[in-house]
């Protein structure tokens, strides 16, 4: 590899690397608000995310620069084109954090009622998973990755349940429908989380192998929705 490409994917590598710890970071923060009802922590998160789209940006424009400058192929190229789509997944995770601390500034003002799903459950799930990609991406692990995939079923189960218990509740008490809304809106924000998390995991196969394994009939995962 020539030393000015090396030089590039390093750098590149490290301006990943620094997303995915604001991801991390600003999804955390999104659901201690929820836990906490902490106003001012979901402001914070609403507030950062003008830093990770920034970051995203830059993300995106040194891998064009290094693609033009340099035209790397085969591992490279399929790292630096992992790097592209990995980065439109980290920015979309840090939008959904923000709808969750959105979420989390309404349900604060309002009179609590009892989680209609297992909630810490669902967040820790959701969560582990974001790491676990991430935490693939770093050490180059398709096993890693693989598992992944196959905890994104758990995840999305958990969120039907939380669909059909909102339909019945928001029947029982009508006057807690906006309330109940909110909370299913936490329940879907997780669960494309976790979709997000998933492609990540499935671009890292990709990039070690060189395998496509999205909409494999083999494969449990599923593409994220836009």
């Amino acid at each position: 590899m020539p030393v000015h490409l090396k030089k590039e994917i390093e750098n590149l590598k490290k301006e990943l690397l620094t997303l995915c710890g604001m991801v991390e970071d600003s999804l955390f923060q999104a659901v201690k608000s929820i836990k906490k009802r902490d106003v001012k922590l979901a402001e914070k998160v609403i507030d950062s995310d003008i830093e990770i789209d920034r970051m995203e940006v830059k993300v995106e424009e040194d891998c064009l620069k290094v693609l033009a400058l340099h035209q790397p192929v085969a591992i490279d190229l399929r790292f630096i084109i992992t790097a592209l789509k990995i980065n439109n997944d980290l920015e979309r995770i840090g939008d959904l954090a923000v709808s969750i601390a959105e979420n989390s500034r309404f349900l604060s003002a309002q009179k609590p009622i009892d989680m209609l799903f297992d909630f810490e459950t669902m967040a820790e799930k959701t969560q582990a998973m974001v790491k676990k990609s991430l935490d693939a991406l770093v050490n180059i692990d398709c096993d890693l990755a693989s598992q992944v995939c196959e905890d994104d079923d758990e995840i999305d189960a958990i969120n039907r349940q939380m669909y059909d218990q909102t339909k019945r509740q928001m029947k029982q008490t009508p006057e807690n429908i906006e309330t109940l809304i909110h909370l299913l809106s936490v329940s879907r924000h997780l669960e494309r989380i976790a979709d997000h998390a998933t492609n990540i995991a499935e671009d890292v196969i990709y990039m070690v192998k060189g395998e496509i394994v999205r909409h494999n009939p083999s494969s449990s995962s599923k593409t994220a929705p836009a």
